[in-house]
């Protein structure tokens, strides 16, 4: 996805972003479209505006990190923005041929689950392409509408394909605003992630919402902040999330969400927790062996 288009889009769409005033320059005349024209960006960048036009047109192979550092200036970039433009020079057609890559990992190793069921707050684990490849009890509890669909749960296809989200997610637009900004960053990071690139074909066939929040050309990158759910059972929590990158486990995170101590989300935690352990113990009931007639089962330690 690392293509000329995409960086011609890019760069356009935020300049598109940038008013002569926020660049602290004059604006003279009448302007066709918002924000800076090119020789405006060129002008801030220090490059000729012959170069910089060839830059918006995809031509960034070759492209010197001070030259990426002046335009991502002169555009006011953000931090995962700038990343965002590095990466599209990075992986830019001429250097993609020679890349190989890995699959995502779909499962994380047997040390790290234990971690993950040792923790008293929920925590889960997705992968580059948004599939949640492990999680603890509190984490499946707290992402349950997730776990009840089919196959390995995706938080963008929920997003975007189950009716559910609209509710589930306190602000819907701005988790798929947000979703869409995160693939859009890894794209750039990785163009060779076939399974991306059949993600982002997929929603955008079925996804109307996905089409216009893509078409944003947003990136993001998840590191701290707050969410809200309205959980099915316990309803409205609000919770503070932290991701950790994975030592030795390319393309994984890890992502914790606490509430606030003593706050209504915190209460409503209680009951989460408490849901989620009947729910396990009457899975295991489910699944446990008969008990022959007469015979006592044994007591759970």
């Amino acid at each position: 996805m690392s293509t000329k288009d995409e960086v011609r889009d890019f760069l356009i769409s935020r300049r598109a972003n940038v008013t002569p005033q926020r660049a602290g320059i004059p604006s003279f005349g009448e302007r066709r479209v918002p924000g800076l024209r090119r020789e405006e960006v060129a002008m801030l960048a220090g490059v000729s505006l012959d170069y910089y036009t060839r830059l918006e047109r995809g031509n960034i192979r070759g492209a010197s990190q001070s030259v990426l550092e002046a335009i991502a200036r002169a555009l006011q970039l953000g931090d995962a923005e700038r990343e965002y433009l590095f990466d599209l020079a990075r992986t830019a057609p001429a250097a993609v041929a020679a890349r190989t890559r890995r699959p995502a990992p779909q499962a994380v190793r047997t040390s790290v689950q234990r971690v993950l069921d040792h923790l008293t707050v929920p925590a889960v684990v997705h992968n580059a392409t948004q599939d949640i490849v492990a999680a603890n009890l509190m984490g499946r509890a707290l992402y349950s509408p997730h776990f009840d669909t089919e196959g390995t749960p995706n938080t963008a296809r929920f997003i975007f394909l189950d009716r559910r989200a609209q509710d589930y997610y306190v602000d819907w637009p701005l988790a798929r605003r947000t979703a869409a900004a995160m693939m859009r960053l890894e794209a750039g990071r990785d163009p060779l992630n076939t399974e991306l690139t059949t993600l982002v074909g997929e929603l955008s066939t079925r996804s109307p919402q996905f089409r216009a929040d893509w078409a944003g050309h947003d990136v993001h990158e998840h590191r701290t902040g707050v969410k809200s759910f309205r959980h099915p059972e316990v309803g409205v929590i609000e919770v503070a999330f932290d991701v950790f990158e994975m030592p030795g486990e390319a393309g994984l995170q890890i992502v914790t969400y606490s509430p606030p101590p003593g706050t209504d989300s915190a209460d409503r935690f209680v009951l989460l927790a408490s849901w989620a352990a009947t729910r396990e113990a009457d899975t295991e009931a489910d699944v446990a062996p008969a008990t022959p007639h007469g015979a006592v089962r044994p007591a759970r330690s």
